[in-house]
């Protein structure tokens, strides 16, 4: 008996995450390698300032904040399976919600999960030799082992993501207390020339994007609503300590990478996790560091296939995708078409090598997306009752506004500074437009 003739439109996705299901899934999600490699980019693009640096990063934590906490609202406001999506779907249209699904699977969270996957087998040749047809397997089979354990059970699944998560913040912590415990090297600032003022800036929005890289991901919690058993009062919560607990361990592995290589020393490493360590205690130390990265890329490859087929499945009850990507396996109580779906063409990404120039392309519009989810904000507040949410984001309507605003002069910059490759970006979301007009005549 096929898989398909297992599956029916009448089981129901099952409310089985609670709030530090909701806690570890964001944390999880956003730590993939970034923390492990960006902070010495960072540093060396704002002039090897430790004060600049951490200022950069605190204001990446602060933005993605007012997105979360306007998020927050969202999510307590219609808890349905498929978040983002269906926010946009309600209150700007099916069109733009079908071009943000359509992206989400084709290039977005498959391209991401494609990503992690290569990675994951670059970092795993260096503890065992790869041939490059076994490292494309092992890529393809941890996208498998992903794939089986989310359709096995949305609980059995947050109960590994919650270990794995568990396990590399611990990790991450241990190697900052390590750092600091033996490094003497701590210093503000460099010694090297100062920046002119308009390099400093020029070096400030370089080291924005890369914290905001190092930082994505937290909206992908919303996508799980559908099956969180509290979710009008755990979302609001989950954003708030998801991203207060980034915030934390970030500046941590940021103060223990300068205590070990002193300024100048995180400035100039690219891997700046492993050099850290191999100098503060020993190389064969350092060597902990690719065990850590490895649990990382997993949870976080992990977690986008826990959350982004729910955008899949509930464009599909919608009629604007294939539908069978709607149906529920009767015993797993999971969206088990769209999870092996979406973990077929991550895999396709992967052996062929086509994520990485999609992605470049494509993630500025991801972000407008967000931006636009988040303007729903005011239209849900315009024209529905929200005397049954308990939660409102603080500060409304300027925490929304100063989000959505920053992400528009991100997008803007993204254009002017690239056309060429944002007019790649537009191009490859309008390949959706012969999509919904297929889907909308049916």
């Amino acid at each position: 008996m096929t898989c398909s003739e297992h599956l029916s439109n009448d089981p129901k996705l099952r409310r089985v995450l609670r709030l530090p299901d909701l806690v570890l899934l964001i944390i999880g999600t956003v730590i993939g390698s970034g923390i492990f490699l960006v902070p010495g980019l960072v540093i060396k693009a704002v002039g090897n300032s430790l004060v600049v640096a951490l200022s950069v990063w605190l204001v990446g934590g602060v933005l993605s904040l007012l997105g979360a906490l306007t998020y927050g609202e969202l999510s307590a406001m219609n808890p349905a399976a498929g978040g983002l999506y269906v926010y946009i779907r309600d209150c700007f249209g099916r069109f733009p919600a079908f071009l943000f699904g359509w992206i989400l699977f084709f290039v977005v969270s498959t391209g991401s999960i494609a990503t992690l996957a290569v990675a994951f087998s670059n970092y795993l040749a260096e503890v065992v030799a790869l041939a490059p047809w076994t490292g494309r397997l092992v890529s393809v089979s941890m996208i498998g082992v992903i794939a089986a354990v989310n359709v096995l059970g949305t609980r059995k699944s947050a109960n590994l993501q919650n270990v794995a998560t568990a396990l590399k913040v611990s990790a991450i912590l241990a190697i900052a207390g390590v750092l600091l415990w033996s490094g003497n090297r701590m210093q503000l600032h460099s010694a090297a020339p100062v920046m002119s003022l308009s390099s400093r800036l020029s070096g400030i929005g370089l080291a924005l994007v890369s914290v905001l890289w190092a930082y994505e991901g937290w909206q992908y919690a919303t996508f799980a609503a559908g099956e969180t058993v509290n979710p009008r009062r755990d979302f609001p919560l989950a954003f708030l300590a998801g991203v207060f607990t980034l915030m934390g361990i970030y500046f941590l592995a940021n103060l223990g990478y300068v205590a070990a290589l002193g300024i100048d020393g995180a400035a100039n490493s690219s891997r700046v996790a492993a050099t850290a360590l191999a100098t503060a205690v020993s190389p064969t130390v350092a060597r902990v560091v690719v065990i850590v990265i490895l649990i990382s890329i997993f949870s976080a490859a992990h977690s986008i296939a826990l959350t982004a087929p729910r955008v899949y499945y509930a464009m599909a009850k919608d009629g604007l995708f294939f539908h069978w990507l709607a149906e529920v396996h009767p015993r797993f109580g999971t969206p088990a078409l769209a999870i092996l779906a979406t973990a077929f063409w991550a895999s396709i990404l992967a052996v062929t090598g086509t994520f990485e120039q999609l992605l470049t392309y494509v993630v500025f519009v991801g972000w407008s997306f967000y931006a636009l989810a988040a303007a729903s904000i005011f239209v849900y507040r315009k024209r529905e009752s929200t005397a049954s949410v308990r939660y409102r984001v603080p500060g409304y309507p300027w925490t929304p506004l100063i989000f959505i605003a920053t992400v528009a002069a991100f997008v803007l910059n993204t254009i002017a500074a690239q056309p060429a490759r944002a007019a790649l970006g537009i191009g490859v979301v309008l390949t959706g437009i012969p999509g919904y007009l297929i889907w909308r005549r049916k």
